[in-house]
C-alpha cells in the first residue's frame, strides 16, 4: 500500500473518530408583549398549601396584574406591578406597597439567560434557562410555551410554579381599571413603601 493511500485512510479514520461539536443552544424564549397565564404552586413541602396565580402581563403599557389565591381562600391577594418597580399587594381591607430595584421583566429577559440544557419537567421535554429573574425557567421544546419556573422569594425560599395555561395576546386582558391599585393603598398607613 502506498504511503499516500495509507495517510488518507488514517486521516479518514481520525475524522470519523473525532466527536462532532455539540449543537448550539436554542434561541432564548421571548415572551409575547401581552399574555395571560394560570400557574399553580405547591406550598405543601414547608407545611403550606396549594396556590393558584393568574397573571396578566402587559408590556406595552408597563404593567402586570397577578391574582393570587390560596387553597380554599375566599379573598384573593391582588398584585399590581408597574414598570417603574412599584408593586401594590392588596385585598379588600389591606395594602402593602413595595418598591423593587428592577421593574417589570421585559419580554426579552431570557436573551441574557444561561442555557442549562434539556430536561423532562412535568412530563414535557424542556429547554432549561436561568438568570437573575428566575433560578430556572423551563420551556416546552415542541411548542415554546413555558412549563414551569423556579424563583426565589424574599425569604430565600425557592418556589416552583407550574404553568397550567399560557395565552398570548391582548384579547385576554382585563379592562384598565383592574390594573389600578385601590384608594386604600394610598392612605397614610400605606404611604411608607417597603423596598425589596
Amino acid at each position: 500500500m502506498s504511503p499516500l493511500l495509507l495517510l488518507s485512510f488514517l486521516l479518514a479514520g481520525a475524522a470519523a473518530a473525532s466527536p462532532s461539536p455539540p449543537p448550539p443552544p436554542p434561541v432564548p424564549p421571548r415572551w409575547p408583549d401581552q399574555y395571560h397565564a394560570v400557574l399553580v404552586t405547591n406550598l405543601t413541602d414547608p407545611g403550606g398549601r396549594l396556590r393558584q396565580i393568574g397573571i396578566y402581563y402587559d408590556w406595552p403599557r408597563g404593567r402586570a396584574l397577578n391574582y393570587v389565591r390560596d387553597q380554599l381562600s375566599d379573598d384573593p391577594v391582588v398584585d399590581v406591578q408597574w414598570a417603574n418597580g412599584t408593586s401594590f399587594l392588596f385585598d379588600r381591607e389591606s395594602c402593602e406597597t413595595v418598591q423593587y430595584a428592577t421593574g417589570l421583566q421585559p419580554p426579552d429577559w431570557a436573551s441574557r439567560a444561561a442555557y442549562l440544557g434539556r430536561e423532562t419537567v412535568d412530563g414535557f421535554e424542556c429547554h432549561v434557562w436561568s438568570n437573575f429573574y428566575f433560578v430556572r425557567y423551563d420551556v416546552d421544546v415542541a411548542t415554546g410555551r413555558p412549563v414551569s419556573w423556579v424563583s426565589v422569594t424574599e425569604a430565600g425560599t425557592r418556589t416552583r410554579r407550574h404553568v397550567l395555561s399560557f395565552e398570548p395576546g391582548a384579547a385576554v386582558m382585563p379592562d384598565d381599571s383592574k390594573f389600578q391599585a385601590p384608594a386604600h393603598c394610598f392612605n397614610r398607613k400605606n404611604a411608607d413603601a417597603a423596598t425589596a
